[in-house]
C-alpha cells in the first residue's frame, strides 16, 4: 500500500467523534484501547483525553495503517503512553492480560478504512480495476482470488447469501464456477463484470453485495466480532482484578451493516439481561445530518454502547 503524504493525513475524519466520547468518557489517567485503530482518529482525540499519565492501545490487522495510526497519537499527546498491537483484535484480550493491561475504556471501529477503499491494489473496490486481494493483512491468509479459485459453487452460494444476504447468491456462484474453467478470476474489474451480468440494476451496484461478502469471507470479519463480544462477556462474569477489562469499563461499537450490528445488539442486550452491564444506548447512535453530509461513511454507522458493572462474583 503507498503511503500517504503526511501532510494529507489529518484529512482523515473519524466516525461519530462526538457521541462515541460522551459515551465512552475516557478519564485523566485511564487505559483507553481501540480494537481498529485505521487512521488513528478516534485514537488521536482519545490520547488527550488520557493525557500523559494514561495508556493507548491500537490494534490493527493492517501493519501499515498501525504505523500510521501510532504516529498521529504521538504527535497528538506528547507523553501518553501507546502500545500498537497488530493482528486481530479476536486475539486483543490474551495480549492485553499478557501486558498487564486492563481497559477503561474500549472502542471497535467495524468499517475499513478510506485508504484500504482508494487503493486499488488491495482490491476491495469494484469502482477501479485491481488484483482481487481483499486481505487486511495482506501478509497472511488466502486472498479473495484464492476463494474465488477453490470454493465449491455451493460454498460460494454460501458465502454471498450468509454475508452479503444477496438474493442471486446461487446464480452468481454457478456463473463463477463455469467461468473459472475458461481463465482465472483475478481482478476486480472482471468479478464485478461477472456479477453484473447475472443481476438486475437497482439503488445500489450490482456488485456491491458480492464485494462485501467476500471482504467479509477473506477476513473472518464475523467471526473475529464474536470472538471479541464473547471475550467481554467472559471478562464481565470473572473477579475484579483478573481479567484484561476494568470494572464498570465503557465498551463501544461502530457498525455498517446489519450482520455486524445483530451481533453486537445481541450480545450487549445478554450482558444487560443478565446484570452484567448497563446499556448506555437503547437505540443505536447514528450520524447527524450534517455529518453525513459531510462523511459518507458515517451515514450507515449505528453506534451501541455498554458499561460493565462495577462489582463481579
Amino acid at each position: 500500500m503507498a503511503e500517504q503524504d503526511a501532510s494529507r493525513e489529518p484529512r482523515h475524519v473519524p466516525v461519530l467523534p462526538r457521541e462515541v466520547f460522551e459515551l465512552l468518557g475516557p478519564q485523566p489517567g485511564g487505559c483507553y484501547v481501540d480494537c481498529t485503530a485505521g487512521l488513528g482518529g478516534h485514537a488521536s482525540q482519545a490520547a488527550g483525553l488520557v493525557g500523559p499519565d494514561g495508556t493507548v492501545v491500537l490494534c490493527d490487522l493492517d501493519a501499515g495503517m498501525l504505523a500510521r495510526a501510532e504516529a498521529r497519537v504521538r504527535d497528538a499527546a506528547v507523553g501518553c503512553r501507546v502500545l500498537a498491537v497488530q493482528g486481530s483484535f479476536a486475539r486483543l484480550p490474551e495480549r492485553l492480560a499478557e501486558l498487564g493491561l486492563a481497559a477503561d475504556c474500549l472502542l471497535a471501529d467495524l468499517g475499513f478504512a478510506s485508504p484500504h477503499v482508494d487503493d486499488p491494489d488491495r482490491g476491495f473496490s469494484f469502482r477501479r480495476d485491481g488484483p482481487l486481494d481483499m486481505r487486511l493483512d495482506p501478509t497472511s491468509g488466502p486472498s479473495a482470488a484464492d476463494l474465488i479459485a477453490t470454493a465449491s459453487e455451493a460454498e460460494l452460494a454460501e458465502i454471498l447469501w450468509t454475508f452479503g444476504e444477496e438474493r442471486n447468491a446461487r446464480r452468481i456462484a454457478r456463473k463463477v464456477v463455469a467461468s473459472r474453467e475458461a481463465a482465472p478470476i483475478v481482478t476486480t474489474r472482471g468479478l464485478a463484470a461477472l456479477v453484473r451480468s447475472c443481476t438486475r440494476g437497482g439503488s445500489i451496484d450490482a456488485a456491491t453485495r458480492t464485494f462485501q461478502a467476500l471482504r467479509i469471507a477473506v477476513n473472518d470479519e464475523l467471526g473475529s466480532l464474536s470472538s471479541l463480544l464473547a471475550s467481554i462477556g467472559d471478562a464481565a462474569r470473572l473477579p475484579s482484578g483478573s481479567t484484561w477489562v476494568a470494572p464498570g469499563a465503557r465498551i463501544a461499537m461502530i457498525s455498517f451493516h446489519s450482520l455486524e450490528d445483530r451481533l453486537v445488539k445481541r450480545a450487549f442486550a445478554d450482558l444487560a439481561s443478565n446484570g452484567l452491564a448497563e446499556r448506555l444506548t437503547r437505540k443505536p447512535a447514528t450520524a447527524s445530518d450534517a455529518e453525513a453530509a459531510a462523511n459518507r461513511r458515517a451515514r450507515s454507522a449505528k453506534l451501541r454502547a455498554v458499561r460493565l458493572s462495577t462489582t463481579r462474583s
